[in-house]
């Protein structure tokens, strides 16, 4: 009979690793306060547990270093729980639960770059109206940070997509075949040709990817491209909106959608899934005007 090693014994990884993180409660805290939840109540009414157990499992992640206790008042003294670089460590794990659970739990295992519109996994992003964009910087396409958020314009308009390339041979095989990954050139394209019409409205357009920006930066210098790409290569803006995601190539990618989020950080708008991906510039244009 094969014996079971305690947690506290084991060398292997993964059995240290849960460990730390094994209880579910403890990943779901991890998920929200990537998503911008930091507060002892804020955390307690977003997950519907108890104060004894959320207060149990908040000491055993600082413990960990997995979160760290900070400051935010002095007369009394109150804490919020802030992400550290090794809790920061844990959102490719989140991101790759969540695209297993959207592929094998709520879909039938088959890669794709959308989604259907009656999906579970369509309603979790069109209940994102209304939300917030927490506060996050990206590196932009000339490796500079930059908030994703406009605020020298009344909206920001966020079209995600799966990867576009300036070489033809750089994107991964297969790519024409995955439902819904074909068209990025095309979208960035006619974005570009109507973004004095996005200027005029009153809006700032920026394309986001997980590819690097030196990749993003290639491709935007051939196609000439006026508005800046973005890259979420450490996987932040996906973590803290909990954005849909595909992997490719041995890489996790974003699932094609747009936001429009105007100047408070509030979606104000959601595309998703895209089916017309030049109709879809038309759409964001027309809800930017609705919006003004």
């Amino acid at each position: 009979m094969a014996r079971r090693t305690s947690l506290e014994d084991s060398t292997c990884a993964i059995a240290q690793a849960l460990d730390v993180v094994g209880d579910w409660w403890t990943l779901l805290i991890v998920r929200d306060t990537a998503r911008g939840v930091h507060r002892f109540d804020e955390l307690q009414r977003e997950l519907g547990m108890s104060r004894k157990v959320l207060t149990e499992r908040l000491r055993l992640l600082v413990e960990a270093d997995v979160l760290a206790r900070v400051p935010y008042q002095e007369r009394p003294v109150r804490h919020e729980y802030r992400l550290t670089p090794r809790g920061r460590a844990l959102l490719p794990v989140l991101v790759a639960l969540q695209d297993w659970g959207d592929a094998w739990v709520l879909g039938d295992g088959t890669t794709s770059a959308t989604a259907g519109e009656a999906s579970a996994e369509a309603h979790r992003v069109h209940e994102l109206v209304g939300t917030s964009v927490p506060e996050l910087t990206l590196l932009d396409d000339t490796g500079a940070p930059r908030d994703p958020v406009a605020q020298d314009t009344p909206f920001t308009v966020l079209y995600c997509f799966p990867g576009a390339y300036a070489r033809a041979d750089a994107y991964p095989p297969g790519w024409s075949d995955i439902p819904g990954a074909p068209g990025c050139t095309l979208e960035s394209c006619t974005y570009r040709d109507r973004l004095a019409d996005f200027t005029a409205a009153g809006a700032t357009v920026h394309g986001i990817s997980t590819q690097r920006p030196d990749e993003q930066r290639a491709f935007a210098e051939k196609e000439r491209l006026g508005q800046r790409l973005l890259s979420d290569a450490e996987l932040s803006l996906i973590t803290a909106l909990r954005l849909p995601t595909f992997r490719a190539a041995g890489a996790t990618r974003l699932k094609r959608l747009t936001l429009v989020v105007d100047r408070g950080r509030v979606v104000r708008h959601v595309q998703y899934p895209v089916t017309d991906v030049a109709g879809s510039v038309g759409a964001a244009l027309s809800a930017v005007r609705q919006g003004m």
